[in-house]
């Protein structure tokens, strides 16, 4: 009787000691070798689980013959059956390929660019010929610029002046189509066409207003003027033409 009592003790302590062995590990990327936290390490025999370390590394209850399961959103899982209590190395395949860093730049130019750009191809009416200036200071004296004078004067000075003139206007219009634009002004009053368009057109903002008032003022802006128009979406619209009568003999 002895004997049994003495041979179930013995299997009872080497039952618990069985159930305390602990397998131990790190896990890796199988792309680039670096070691993955927050990995769940599930022993399927057991049900038991774990989550590993930020350093990688997990210690999980385990007996020869156990298998454990290693998962991770952002990565395939992985299955292996313990075979013996040495340390683990797990390498886990991620399941999107990491694209190499691509730096997009803008090739659309801006109106300050094109405006820039418009700039140098006309730099002749930019340049001395497009000086207003009419009085030129020199060493000691003050006297009349002759390239003011010829802008004046000249027909083709006149026509450089003109052209400077559409260029700098055509310049201004593009900074409030720049700011003020379809996307922008829908995102904010939820109109679609033909009212977005019949909205832009009737409270389009000025260039001082475009160029000097801060997003918050701006969107203000919009916001107020979106009020104006629900109140009364005819509002500012062109008087119709007058019929025109044709002589015809």
């Amino acid at each position: 009787m002895k004997l049994w009592t003495f041979l179930l003790l013995c299997a009872t302590q080497l039952t618990a000691f069985a159930q305390q062995k602990e397998v131990t590990g790190i896990v890796f990327d199988k792309d680039n070798n670096t070691r993955i936290a927050k990995v769940n390490v599930l022993n399927s025999t057991t049900g038991k689980s774990v989550y590993n370390t930020f350093k990688g590394e997990f210690i999980i209850a385990a007996n020869i013959g156990d298998v454990l399961i290693f998962s991770k959103q952002e990565f395939h899982s992985d299955t292996l059956k313990v075979k013996d209590l040495a340390a683990l190395a797990v390498y886990l395949k991620p399941k999107a390929i990491q694209l190499k860093e691509v730096t997009v730049r803008d090739s659309v130019l801006g109106p300050k660019r094109k405006y820039l750009a418009t700039k140098t191809d006309f730099n002749r009416i930019y340049g001395s010929i497009g000086n207003r200036d009419l009085l030129s200071v020199g060493q000691g004296s003050v006297g009349f610029s002759i390239d003011a004078l010829y802008n004046m004067f000249s027909r083709s000075g006149r026509n450089a002046e003109h052209l400077k003139q559409i260029i700098d206007r055509d310049y201004m219009q593009a900074q409030i189509d720049y700011r003020f634009n379809k996307s922008f002004v829908a995102g904010i009053t939820f109109l679609k066409d033909p009212e977005l368009t019949d909205f832009m057109f009737k409270y389009r903002p000025s260039y001082n207003l475009v160029t000097t008032a801060s997003e918050y003022e701006f969107v203000k802006y919009v916001r107020t003027s979106f009020k104006r128009y629900k109140r009364n979406p005819r509002a500012f619209e062109l008087e119709p033409l007058p019929p025109q009568y044709l002589d015809v003999k």
